[in-house]
């Protein structure tokens, strides 16, 4: 049986065949792309939120601060002094941890739905 024709997200029924081991490979470098590609944004907007919000001259210290953020390590060096930096600072913390549980979950789904369609696919035996 000839195997439907998908997007590399778009992941087979229940009473489907499985995929080929080359649709899965496309899977998982699809999403790992596209949780690279999410991280990479939310880097970038940490780091602009950093330096124009917060008022941090040092780029180089945006990144650092932007990457602790990320990294679940917290703020690093002193709390921001301006309202609009706290606020700044308190969105992005929240959102970093969104994006962990976003990007963890979209570089797992592939496996996991392979491993849970394999105790379901349908045998002629």
């Amino acid at each position: 049986m000839k195997e439907p024709r998908r997007g590399s997200l778009d992941y087979e029924g229940y009473d489907e065949p499985m995929a080929s081991p080359a649709m899965y490979r496309r899977r998982l470098i699809t999403s790992g792309a596209v949780a690279a590609g999410w991280l990479g944004f939310s880097l970038l907007l940490g780091v602009l939120g950093y330096h124009w919000i917060v008022g941090e001259p040092d780029w180089l210290d945006c990144l650092y601060s932007a990457s602790m953020i990320m990294g679940g390590m917290g703020p690093v060096g002193t709390a921001p002094s301006t309202p609009a930096g706290k606020v700044f600072a308190s969105c992005y913390a929240l959102y970093c941890g969104v994006v962990l549980l976003v990007s963890v979950g979209l570089l797992l789904t592939p496996a996991l739905h392979r491993l849970l369609h394999r105790f379901h696919v349908r045998t002629d035996e």
